[in-house]
């Protein structure tokens, strides 16, 4: 899962689940989930521990994933209203990868992004996973429109431009993209309609509520990536892919999408977002479902995680595990926590 806390530039914590046991008859079933960019370290082990609590048995959550997952989101923002934690103007965006044999499955909040490459004849071709819930959607548009928030960009707040324009092009918004605000005050000013936390935002429509993509993964599925909008700002979902393609090593294709995506929010801009990104290769998906499984995983994948903060070089200190039960998801014993630095970051490889 893909959670970008806050608002704030700190630093960035990565994680990578596997489920432990699998369910029988199941394949390898595995949760993918980077924590970047938090607000608090607090929050952060907040919303990473009850989340893993609340998606429940590993078996309900293949058994019916979106349902799982809308439990699972839901009470999440519910635990982290009623915590300690003052979320009123701070929350996550978050994207979550569900590997279950042949199967991926996708829940998503915000505007991190989910990417798929599938050979097409001769093309390696992107295809998107999670689609970004922003103003930018005609329907997340209309739906907090009804809940009653104003749709503006910071010209238009200040005057700059007719706040009476109410459309925008994406990728042709010159940096200043349309934002939520309340009827009568200027906040929050989220680029995003969705989310968990935020609850001022959520009075006037940013709900937690994911949408959820099933996919049978074939051959012709090649690698997936996972990142946060620091990435996909600047870079299409072709152009990530077509990059991943260039490299045989992920760890050199994720060093070079960071660097890519960092150079170019300096050229736009005096600031970086949070640069987070999961690179997830397939190899041997020739047998898939039920009777494929035996003592060895049928389906290997190798995961590249490389986080990277472009302006904070402060280490994570160790947290405290994620509550372990069993048929749950556990932390996986093979990858540490990863403390994010600029403009380099620490990666790390996996053979699931």
């Amino acid at each position: 899962m893909l959670l970008r806390l806050g608002r704030s530039k700190n630093t960035c914590l990565l994680k990578l689940w596997r489920v432990t046991p699998p369910c029988p008859p199941m394949v390898s079933t595995s949760h993918i989930s980077p924590f970047p960019n938090g607000a608090t370290i607090r929050m952060i082990r907040i919303a990473r521990t009850r989340m893993l609590s609340a998606l429940g048995p590993i078996c309900k959550l293949v058994e019916d994933p979106a349902k799982a997952y809308n439990s699972a989101f839901l009470a999440v923002n519910h635990r982290l209203r009623e915590s300690e934690i003052d979320d009123s103007l701070s929350g996550t965006t978050a994207i979550t990868v569900l590997i279950s044999g042949d199967t991926l499955t996708v829940a998503n909040v915000g505007d991190s992004r989910a990417v798929a490459a599938v050979v097409k004849g001769d093309v390696l071709v992107a295809e998107d996973l999670s689609h970004d819930q922003t103003p930018f959607r005609k329907d997340e548009y209309e739906r907090v429109k009804l809940c009653g928030a104003r749709v503006l960009s910071i010209d238009q707040v200040e005057g700059i431009k007719d706040p009476e324009i109410q459309s925008w092009e994406e990728g042709n918004d010159e940096g200043d993209p349309p934002r939520l605000w309340l009827p009568d005050a200027i906040c929050p000013g989220t680029a995003f309609t969705r989310s968990v936390g935020d609850s001022v935002a959520e009075s006037v429509g940013v709900i937690a509520v994911p949408e959820v993509l099933t996919v049978k993964m074939t051959p012709n599925h090649r690698f997936f990536v996972i990142a946060s909008d620091g990435v996909f700002e600047f870079l299409s979902s072709q152009t990530v892919v077509d990059m991943v393609a260039s490299f045989k090593d992920p760890r050199d294709a994720s060093s070079a999408i960071a660097a890519k995506s960092y150079e170019l929010w300096l050229e736009q801009e005096n600031r970086t977002d949070d640069i987070t990104i999961i690179i997830v290769h397939i190899r041997d998906l020739s047998i898939a479902g039920p009777e494929a499984c035996s003592e060895t995983t049928q389906t290997r994948m190798q995961t590249l995680a490389k986080p990277m903060n472009s302006t904070d070089e402060r280490s994570m200190p160790s947290g405290s595990s994620p509550h372990r039960h069993q048929e749950t998801l556990s932390e996986h014993p093979l990858v540490p926590q990863a403390a994010c630095v600029a403009p380099q970051a620490h990666p790390m490889s996996l053979e699931m």
